[in-house]
């Protein structure tokens, strides 16, 4: 008789852990999605003053076709990236392509002094350092959410009911490279 109640208090036992384990990986996902969403709202805020950063700089920037085209094929493919990863990638592309078209207010020094462009180059740059606070605290969100999903025991029940890691949001190997400085 004792057997029986210590197996059915051990069931309980094991079910309330399993029950508390679930919960907190539904928590802890949907901070994780929330987080990406803030990523997400300042990544769209970012490619809706794209255009019109491109068109003011294309009025000073005959020239530079090539560069404004890569900028918005970049910022099309963000815009319409549909998973975790390809929004990473496409964020990434779009970074590098603002960064050169960036770099074109120095050779264009009418462009450079343009009350318009340094306006969007301004809310650009506010934005950015938003996307970057935003995906550190995605990263933050998915590291504890990834944590509970690998960790023991808690990786039992997290496999039951096919729970996946998160992505991080990580740095392109390019802007990994030290930049040269020449006098």
């Amino acid at each position: 008789m004792w057997i029986i109640i210590v197996i059915i208090v051990i069931l309980v036992l094991l079910l309330i852990y399993g029950i508390s384990v679930y919960n907190k990986l539904v928590n802890s996902k949907n901070k994780v999605e929330n987080q990406f969403s803030q990523v997400d709202i300042q990544l769209k805020r970012r490619a809706d003053l794209i255009p019109n950063l491109v068109e003011t700089v294309k009025g000073y920037t005959k020239h530079e076709e090539e560069t404004l085209t890569k900028v918005i094929e970049a910022r099309n493919k963000a815009v319409s990236a549909g998973s975790i990863n390809e929004k990473v990638e496409a964020n990434n592309e779009l970074s590098s392509a603002l960064s050169k078209l960036l770099m074109l207010s120095e050779a264009y020094p009418d462009l450079k002094a343009n009350e318009n462009f340094l306006s969007l180059q301004n809310d650009l740059k506010e934005t950015e350092d938003k996307i970057t606070y935003a995906r550190q605290f995605y990263n933050d969100s998915a590291m504890d959410f990834n944590n509970i999903v690998e960790m023991f025991p808690s990786n039992i029940i997290a496999n039951m009911f096919k729970f996946k890691e998160f992505e991080y949001f990580k740095i392109d190997e390019k802007e990994k490279e030290t930049p040269k400085v020449k006098f």
